[in-house]
């Protein structure tokens, strides 16, 4: 069935867009009318406009970024609460909202539901926006008639996810930056300061030294094949690209990342943490286990770890409790087994896996400590490297030729 693109008068008289499917135009103009719009234009969208339209380029340019969709959840539950029936909920949701891509969304949603879907089968047409996690919960409030409570575990996961990541970005933008400096100074150095001084050495006779030697010869190497090296860089760039964005390119390179020394456990620890405190909240939201499972294989953001999920789920149906799944598995802490087995045996799975939580976020806040402490000084070491090499290709034959005058 084709999508048609196109573009309406709402009841409230404020034009909209989106798309919809239908068999052909005539269709798509009649479900457009049921949905109470006045079409003004309804056209089928080809792949290439479906790919490059002004639509997906407006989204693209205006994410809805995580303290959008925390505030956007904030309010549904706090209309929630009060008993605001949920299309008008959403109208005010909509002139509430000032992010555009956000404020489509909803205008969409709030169609589907006035045509019979449910909040689940609505929210999740919007993966972009909308997690498989977010939308399991609002299915499991739907069904426990809890929305208000599930919301709020819900924002407590959008809000500790968005915690975590600041707190990684922060940990890591000043060796970035060290980083990115070191580089430009490297190519700065080698490409403007030691040709000039190499022309004075090379005039006067003298044999440059070792470190005099090899700039030079980078030198050369890059002013000849730059354009080669320009060409090669953009296609490695291109291809690992391409190659990480098929299941087994992110396979490879979660894989890899979980190996290196000090980041590799910082990763795992994430993971444990995020495992704990989301299947906690699924489990006291009424989500049964096999699906807290599928939900969890989509939110752990390391496929190295999410492809454990697939066993894992596999003896679960087998009966074969959690806490022995999870010990065959490879990435799993022995802190996680032990626990997540008292709390089965006692009843308190939920509690446990808050501590197994609480826990693993105090070790990542050491380790993310310790991970900034030890590239701090790494840096510091590599950037005096760099320059003292320099330097030494610059001051050795200049030496060289102080004593050749005297």
């Amino acid at each position: 069935m084709p999508n048609y693109v196109y573009t309406a008068i709402n009841e409230n008289g404020s034009q909209v867009e989106g798309t919809i499917e239908a068999d052909n135009e005539d269709m798509a103009t009649s479900i457009l009318v049921a949905r109470g719009l006045i079409p003004s234009k309804v056209a089928v969208e080809s792949q290439f406009s479906n790919r490059f339209s002004m639509r997906r380029i407006m989204d693209l340019l205006s994410p809805v970024r995580a303290p959008e969709l925390i505030l956007f959840t904030k309010q549904f539950k706090t209309l929630i609460k009060a008993g605001v029936p949920i299309l008008n909920l959403l109208q005010v949701l909509e002139t509430q909202t000032e992010n555009e891509s956000l404020k489509k969304i909803i205008v969409t949603i709030r169609q589907d539901i006035r045509e019979g879907s449910s909040l689940y089968d609505a929210f999740r047409k919007h993966p972009r926006v909308f997690s498989p996690l977010y939308c399991s919960m609002l299915r499991a409030g739907e069904t426990s008639g809890a929305l208000p409570e599930i919301l709020e575990r819900l924002i407590y996961i959008i809000e500790h996810e968005h915690k975590v990541r600041s707190d990684i970005r922060a940990a890591l933008q000043y060796p970035m930056v060290v980083f990115s400096f070191l580089v430009l100074a490297f190519f700065i150095l080698l490409t403007f300061v030691i040709p000039k001084f190499v022309n004075i050495f090379v005039s006067s006779g003298l044999e440059l030294p070792l470190p005099t030697l090899v700039c030079l010869k980078l030198y050369q190497f890059l002013s000849r094949y730059w354009m080669a090296l320009l060409v090669i860089l953009a296609a490695v760039i291109f291809g690992l690209t391409y190659y990480l964005r098929t299941e087994k390119g992110r396979y490879l390179r979660d894989s890899l990342l979980l190996r290196i020394p000090v980041l590799g456990p910082l990763l795992i620890k994430a993971a444990m943490s995020r495992f704990a405190s989301i299947f906690a909240i699924l489990q006291s939201s009424g989500v049964p286990v096999l699906e807290s499972m599928r939900i969890l294989s989509t939110t752990i953001n390391n496929s190295a770890i999410a492809s454990e999920f697939g066993q894992i789920t596999e003896r679960l149906e087998e009966g074969r409790g959690i806490a022995g799944p999870l010990k065959a598995a490879r990435y799993f802490t022995p802190i996680v087994i032990n626990m997540v087995a008292i709390g089965e045996e006692s009843g308190n799975l939920d509690e446990m896996l808050n501590e197994i939580a609480v826990h693993y976020d105090a070790e990542m806040e050491y380790a993310m400590k310790k991970l900034s402490d030890a590239i701090g000084p790494l840096l510091t070491l590599g950037l005096a490297a760099v320059i003292g090499f320099f330097a030494l290709a610059i001051y050795l034959p200049m030496w060289n030729l102080t004593q050749m005058v005297r």
